[in-house]
């Protein structure tokens, strides 16, 4: 097979014995929207965040992946409200998103700084499969294939819950809720599968010093057939200015479907977010792929780019770090 069927069968093919689906980022916990609707809102103020992430750069065929996403509060900040649209391109196939977004915010003591978010997102999902762009060594050609580009846009919808108080936050969702219902073609059944994702996350906030706060985290994250992920992370935020840290991403493989010679996942990822003034934030995340394949010899670059539009008379009481 040529390289971009390659990455794409390695990859998305075998779901049910290496990858998720859903598009990875490194630098999630700097909008955790991207994971959870229920954090629409949390900074209580409106903001615009975009990711764009090259992995695995100059492997043929390789992710590409674009997001921007728009959050905010209303209705006394009891209300959030979020917009998301994703590009995800991965060698044959491409996947194009976008989700409106609605958490009701539940105050758990007396000056709004702790709550408890409910929230749901519904939107459309537009899946492409090109199959001009797959040649095979062999001269059989699965039927599902024939059909030339396959190009399907299925409803779909996530739920999450989060909490959080100054210094500590967890939440759980789940995501790809409708849409496996609706995908009727056979190449995308077969190469392009849709899973209900579930995430779990949790994470503090430690003060070191006037000048020093310590942040770790964790991500789980679940697609009932591929390896359970784990994202273990730790930032230090150096005078309200600069986060640096580092995280490490691996998985269990002890599940009965997955084959036995499957290498263990694992990355290493180092960050850096610089808040050039009260309303722009930038970071970039280095990731190195650490499990033997020849995935380690392409390192991948994230990007983004927050801006925040302050608001007058704003009831925040403390700085949000979540």
């Amino acid at each position: 097979m040529n390289k971009a069927l390659s990455v794409l069968i390695f990859i998305l093919c075998g779901v049910t014995a290496s990858a998720q689906q859903d598009a990875q980022f490194s630098q999630y916990m700097f909008n955790g929207i991207y994971v959870n609707p229920a954090y629409a809102g949390y900074r209580e103020q409106w903001n615009i965040h975009a990711f764009y992430r090259n992995q695995w750069t100059n492997y043929p065929g390789a992710p590409k992946t674009f997001s921007v996403a728009v959050d905010g509060s209303a209705n006394n900040d009891r209300v959030g409200l979020g917009l998301q649209a994703m590009s995800d391109k991965l060698g044959a196939s491409s996947t194009t998103s976008v989700y409106a977004t609605y958490a009701y915010r539940i105050p758990m003591n007396e000056d709004g700084s702790s709550r408890l978010s409910l929230g749901i997102s519904a939107g459309f999902l537009q899946q492409r499969l090109d199959v001009s762009l797959l040649t095979t060594s062999s001269s059989v050609t699965d039927p599902a294939l024939m059909s030339g580009e396959n190009n399907r846009t299925l409803p779909d919808a996530r739920f999450g819950i989060f909490y959080h108080r100054e210094k500590f936050y967890a939440g759980i969702s789940a995501s790809n809720l409708l849409a496996q219902s609706f995908q009727k073609s056979a190449a995308m059944k077969e190469y392009l599968p849709l899973k209900p994702h579930l995430y779990f996350t949790m994470g503090g906030l430690v003060p070191l010093s006037e000048q020093l706060l310590l942040k770790p985290s964790i991500l789980f994250k679940e697609d009932l057939a591929g390896p359970t992920s784990i994202d273990l992370n730790t930032f230090l935020l150096i005078s309200e200015k600069l986060w640096i840290g580092a995280s490490y991403r691996t998985a269990f493989l002890r599940k009965s479907n997955l084959q036995e010679s499957l290498k263990k996942p694992a990355a290493l990822v180092f960050m850096a977010e610089v808040f050039v003034n009260d309303k722009l934030r930038v970071g970039y995340a280095y990731d190195m792929t650490m499990n033997g394949t020849v995935a380690t010899n392409y390192p991948t670059h994230e990007f983004s780019i927050g801006y925040f539009f302050k608001r007058r008379n704003a009831r925040m009481m403390s700085p949000r770090y979540f």
